[in-house]
């Protein structure tokens, strides 16, 4: 029997591609001849989108709609979506219709001896300084950092399966660093390209601004892939450091005071040294307790990033 599939498409504000969407996915699903359903969450539109969602749903049961109270973001959509999805593969993809659904039957025999597919948008539709450039940095920096190679880390069409999926927990912006999250529990990854189509509706939800927090966001995951069970060792070498030259410079400014007798007491030397053995101390530890917090808050309680206003056919 062949697996089913859960499409999650997360939307923000998207009311002109919602027909063209609905019809393409609906189309491409009905010739597999698979169970499927498609689970459309609403990121605190303020259009027509949850409307016109709403008329889909009522005409089709395969069709789930979460509308959240307001916008959560990119990430905590995906994060509804893999909560609400009861495929054994679940499919993402972007509402823009940027992604081509009929991709989708590639990524689907793909999976078969794997447990993630990323879609490579090979030739990008978008601009080159503000969209394609920044992603192509990112993709590297990405890729060096996580030592999970891949050339198109922004790419929402992907496929997971539900096992590997449902026990990732997401904040952030760490939906686009999925494949090096799962494969941190020996995930198996791999890529295949995809088709990319210009945007015909609207405009785009992010930008250049957009890099800053991914960049953050990369470093909150490399902490977390490398030093989550070993903390220490990421903040101890930098805390130590800090503190050995704040304890040289409070050795030498002894040394000036006992032994040669000279007034320490208005160099600003002494504030220097001391101001490093604080840094050493406090600054590395108050970072360390802010990821271990937030990580605890999010996983071990199960704190959901968003909260749901409505519900359609489930």
């Amino acid at each position: 029997m062949e697996e089913s599939v859960s499409i999650v498409i997360p939307v923000f504000e998207e009311e002109e591609s919602i027909p063209y969407l609905y019809k393409s996915v609906k189309e491409t699903m009905e010739g597999l001849e698979r169970k499927y359903e498609i689970i459309f969450v609403d990121d605190g539109s303020r259009d027509n989108t949850f409307k016109l969602l709403e008329e889909v749903q009522r005409k089709d049961p395969a069709v789930v709609v979460v509308s959240f109270r307001r916008n959560f973001g990119q990430t905590a959509a995906m994060a509804a979506g893999f909560e609400y999805a009861n495929g054994d593969i679940i499919i993402t993809m972007d509402a823009d219709l940027q992604n081509d659904p009929a991709d989708i039957p590639r990524l689907l025999d793909s999976i078969k001896g794997h447990d993630v597919v990323s879609g490579w948008r090979k030739d990008r539709q978008d601009r080159f300084l503000s969209r394609r450039l920044p992603s192509v940095t990112a993709n590297w920096l990405i890729s060096k950092v996580t030592g999970v190679y891949l050339h198109d880390y922004g790419c929402t069409l992907k496929a997971y399966r539900k096992e590997v999926i449902k026990n990732v927990r997401l904040y952030g912006e760490m939906h686009r660093f999925i494949p090096a999250i799962a494969s941190w529990v020996g995930a198996s990854i791999t890529e295949v390209e995809t088709t990319h189509h210009p945007r015909r509706f609207g405009k785009s939800k992010y930008g250049i601004s957009r890099t800053v927090r991914v960049i953050l966001d990369l470093i909150t995951v490399k902490f977390l892939q490398s030093f989550s069970t070993r903390p220490i060792h990421a903040f101890g070498p930098g805390g130590l450091l800090l503190g050995f030259i704040g304890f040289l410079i409070a050795f030498y400014l002894s040394f000036e005071k006992f032994v040669r007798g000279k007034d320490i007491g208005g160099r600003p030397l002494l504030f220097l040294g001391v101001l490093l053995i604080i840094l050493g101390v406090q600054l590395v530890v108050m970072g360390l307790l802010g990821e271990m917090l937030a990580r605890v808050y999010h996983e071990s309680q199960g704190k959901p990033i968003y909260t749901v206003k409505k519900v359609l056919g489930r």
